[in-house]
């Protein structure tokens, strides 16, 4: 598999230095995984992720 392009969130790299880093594969999945364990990565689809984000916002947005 060619290396991917791992880009850092935009949200990133608060006081603790965590940062969440996505990748596209060339089969059309990204790849997720956390600088603190940057050997495990998670594997999804752009539809789960959006709407992971979408569920996500929701629920900031409530607890507010």
């Amino acid at each position: 598999m060619p290396e991917l392009n791992w880009q850092k969130s935009s949200f990133s790299g608060g006081p603790q230095g965590n940062c969440l880093y996505i990748a596209a594969a060339p089969d059309g999945t990204l790849r997720l995984r956390e600088s603190d364990t940057p050997g495990v990565v998670l594997v999804t689809g752009a539809q789960a992720l959006a709407g992971l984000l979408v569920h996500s916002r929701g629920a900031a947005q409530r607890d507010g």
